[in-house]
This record gives C-alpha cells, sequence and structure tokens, in this order.
C-alpha cells in the first residue's frame, strides 16, 4: 500500500499517463475508454496539485508564482460574478489550469527528477503510436474503406475520408495534422545526442525515425490542415532563427543584417515549398485513388467525375474557414464584462443569450477557436494581462538563456523546446489550444513549457533575492 502511495504522489507517473491517455482520446474506437480513463487521472491531478502546495509548498520555489496566483484568484472571481448554468464547466478548467501550472509548468519544483527520461518515454511512445496509427490509415484508404457512424446530427466516427479530407483512423484531420507535427518534433527531440546522454536510454532505430517522419509527413499533407501546416513551418523557421542568431553577443551589425535578410528568404522558400508540396502530394494521392471508372446498378461503366475522386482539399473553400464570425462574435461576448471576463463556461451561453447565437456547443465546444480570445473573454482584460505578464517574463528568461547559452551546433534539446513553443503561439491564433481545453494538444504545449522550465533552474538557480513590498519580503523568482 505504501508502495502505491509513493507512486501516486509521483508527478512524473501522473504527466506520463496523463499524456498518453489524452493522446488516445483521439483515436476512434479507443476514443470512449480513454476518455472514461483521462477523468480519473484528472482527479489524481487535482489531488497532485493540492499536495504540491500543502505538502512540499510548490509555491515558495514556483517561478513567477504570485502571476500564476493572481490569475487564478481572478477565475475565481470571474466565476463567482457571473454563476450560471455553465459554473460548472468553469470550476472544472480552474481546476484543470492549476493542473497546468502546478504538475507540468511546476515540474521544476520536484527535487530527484529527471525530465529527459520522462520526455524519452512519451516521445517514444508518441513516434511508435502515431506510425503504427497512419500505416493503418494508410493502408485502409489503398484499400477503400470508409467508415461512418452518426448518432441523429452528431458525427460519432468518420473515417478514413472526413469532409474530403484524409483523416485516418484519429477523430478528425486538424488533429491528426497536429499529432502529425507533435510527432515530427519528437523525432527530432530524440535525435539530439545530448538528450540521449542525458536520459541515459538507448537509442530508436533510425530504420523507425525515418519510417514515423514519413507517415506524419504525408498525413500532415494529406488532411489539409492549415493551422497545423502553419504550426510545422513556424518550427522550422523558428529553429532556423536559432541557428543563425545563437550566440547573438557575438555578432556584429554587418552580420546581424545579412542573417535577417536570410532568415526572410528561407521563410518564404519554406512557406512556398511545403504548400506546394502540399498541393503535388494531393493530387497525386487523388489521382492514385481515383477509379478510371465505376459500374453502374444496370451493368453499364461510366466514367468517374472529378467531383467523385477524393481530393484531399477542405471542403469550405473560404480561406478563413468561418473565424470572422467567431472574432465578430467574441467581440460581443467581450463587451458584456471587459474587465472581469464572462467565465470560460458561459461562452456558449451567452453567445445564444446575447449575442448572434454563432457558437454552438457541438462544435466549439466553449472555444472561440483563438487561444487568445477564449482567454480575454473568459477572464477580461484584467485576467488576459495577468496570463500575458506570466508569459511574457517566462519567455524572457528562456530567451536571454537561450541565445546566450547555446550554440547553433547545439545537440541540446532546448532549442527544439523553445521552436516548438513559439511555433505553437502562432496556432493558438486559430485553435482552440492554448489553455482553456482539456485536450492533449493543450496538454502537450504546457509540457514543453515545463520541460523548458527545467532549464531556468538549471541556469537561474534561486539566489535568495527579495522584494520588500509593504514590509513583505517576497523572493525575486516568484516575481
Amino acid at each position: 500500500m505504501s508502495g502505491l502511495k509513493t507512486k501516486l504522489k509521483n508527478p512524473s507517473n501522473f504527466r506520463i499517463l496523463y499524456i498518453i491517455t489524452l493522446f488516445l482520446t483521439n483515436l476512434t474506437f479507443v476514443q470512449v475508454p480513454a476518455i472514461l480513463f483521462a477523468v480519473f487521472l484528472f482527479f489524481w491531478g487535482i489531488y497532485l496539485v493540492r499536495y504540491k502546495i500543502k505538502y512540499q509548498h510548490c509555491f515558495d520555489t514556483l517561478r513567477f508564482s504570485v502571476w500564476i496566483v493572481a490569475f487564478l484568484a481572478m477565475n475565481v472571481l470571474t466565476l463567482m460574478i457571473n454563476i450560471t448554468w455553465g459554473t460548472l464547466y468553469t470550476i472544472v478548467m480552474i481546476l484543470h489550469v492549476s493542473i497546468c501550472f502546478f504538475c507540468f509548468y511546476g515540474m521544476h519544483t520536484e527535487e530527484g527528477l529527471n525530465p529527459k527520461a520522462e520526455l524519452y518515454i512519451i516521445c517514444k511512445f508518441i513516434i511508435y503510436a502515431t506510425t503504427i496509427a497512419g500505416i493503418i490509415g494508410f493502408v485502409l484508404m489503398m484499400f477503400g474503406v470508409k467508415f461512418e457512424l452518426n448518432w441523429g446530427e452528431y458525427e460519432i466516427y468518420k473515417f478514413i475520408i472526413y469532409e474530403n479530407r484524409f483523416t485516418g483512423i484519429y477523430m478528425n484531420p486538424n488533429m491528426l495534422g497536429f499529432i502529425s507535427v507533435v510527432s515530427i518534433v519528437c523525432c527530432h527531440i530524440i535525435s539530439k545526442h545530448d538528450f540521449i546522454a542525458q536520459a541515459q536510454k538507448p537509442r530508436i532505430s533510425r530504420i523507425w525515425l525515418a519510417l514515423c517522419l514519413s507517415t506524419n509527413l504525408f498525413s500532415l499533407l494529406l488532411c489539409d490542415s492549415n493551422a497545423s501546416m502553419v504550426l510545422c513551418i513556424s518550427y522550422i523557421v523558428f529553429t532556423l532563427l536559432f541557428n543563425l542568431f545563437s550566440m547573438s553577443a557575438r555578432i556584429s551589425v554587418k552580420q546581424l543584417f545579412l542573417r535577417t535578410a536570410a532568415l526572410l528568404l528561407a521563410a518564404i522558400y519554406v512557406v512556398g515549398a511545403a504548400f506546394l508540396t502540399r498541393i503535388v502530394c494531393q493530387r497525386a494521392f487523388s489521382k492514385l485513388l481515383a477509379p478510371a471508372s465505376t459500374i453502374s446498378e444496370d451493368g453499364t461503366i461510366e466514367e468517374m467525375t472529378p467531383e467523385e475522386a477524393i481530393s484531399f482539399t477542405h471542403e469550405n473553400g473560404t480561406l478563413d474557414s468561418g473565424r470572422i464570425k467567431l472574432i465578430q462574435e467574441s467581440f460581443k461576448l467581450f463587451n458584456i464584462s471587459p474587465v472581469f471576463g464572462i467565465g470560460s463556461g458561459n461562452i456558449i451561453l451567452f453567445s445564444q443569450k446575447y449575442g448572434s447565437g454563432t457558437l454552438k456547443f457541438n462544435y466549439h465546444n466553449h472555444d472561440l477557436h483563438n487561444g487568445y480570445l477564449t482567454v480575454l473573454v473568459s477572464t477580461g482584460i484584467v485576467g488576459f494581462l495577468l496570463f500575458a505578464i506570466f508569459g511574457l517574463k517566462f519567455g524572457k528568461h528562456i530567451v536571454v538563456n537561450l541565445f546566450k547559452r547555446q550554440n547553433a551546433g547545439s545537440q541540446d534539446i532546448l532549442p527544439c523546446l523553445f521552436a516548438f513553443c513559439c511555433a505553437y503561439l502562432l496556432y493558438s491564433l486559430f485553435e482552440k489550444a492554448l489553455l482553456f481545453d482539456i485536450s492533449f494538444m493543450v496538454m502537450w504545449f504546457w509540457y514543453m513549457i515545463g520541460q523548458s522550465a527545467m532549464y531556468l533552474k538549471k541556469y537561474e538557480p534561486m539566489s535568495g533575492e527579495y522584494y520588500n513590498l509593504r514590509r513583505h519580503r517576497i523572493p525575486r523568482h516568484m516575481l
């Protein structure tokens, strides 16, 4: 029994199981049991938050904890101001945010933790799982297998093709796109020599890595997810940015100008090449899978029309995919309570009551498909500023240490973490992906943030310096 209690008090075990389970919630047929298990893990996370605060006093060693606690307090105040049918969901989101801050970002408060070994386990699972899932999806697609299961107006399962886009055995193409990019990033991380040495784990076979990269690259191209493509391109561009500007103290003005120009040209090239490759890939697979003719019921041969073939392009031809309507609706919701917000649980309810009713639960799930707008509308100007201050302070310290202590030839993973987190911040402009959503994408982002925070513990040990505020001494790292 004591051994079980020890495991339950280990946040590392929780993080590994939670991320893997949330990953499984995106796979067809595995989704329901994974969601049920994720509920159990959610309560485990709440227990760990309480344990870390009460018994391990992690608040005292948590970087920028004053802003975090102020943001959580702001959420509680918003909850009390806006008590409605959505209050229960808002409470769940506050608990979820606490798990993000204290169990994931707060992993740097844990003594004796080997974060690289923990990350290795998760990366290895994602690499193997996405490769196998991708191969299954492509095999089923080649054999023309399709499956749909609807419950009234709700679509339960729809694969291998979803709205004319490749979705494999995942729940929807957008999640397939995101997970494909995560898998590619995992391959990049696990290929770093320093990471393997620090994790003290064996290398993954190059054959597996090559198979994983090719499978997920094709999945990304065929799912036609623009947001995921932006995430992948941004990851590459931010990686190039680090390689060009690392150890920036040694760069002259002339070199700075030349490298900036080189970065812009490289970014333009990457964007153009990525979208051109996607078009070519989609058309090639469309030709490969489209039969030249079909046999009708009366036995006559009919030529296949271009409209009947799978084009792997989004059925919604508009560039914004309906997000302009969501932005307009978000401003209406923001005006209801601009200072303190309306609470994340009231977004759909207030849209139906005070707005144009654009938001519906069966599609948007209490979100505006823009992480920043969701935080702004949910917590108001005050909450958004508190969250932004925390983010800017954390980002500043990471960037300073990254460009000051690492070089372009680094085999460490901090450049990978930096590139992904920056790319994800752009990705959050288009998806419900920043904070108020219990999903694999959100928890993966906060896990990357937590891994990055471990470098602050390494590069900026707590100095014992204090700020004096009205006769109270606050450790510098808490602000």
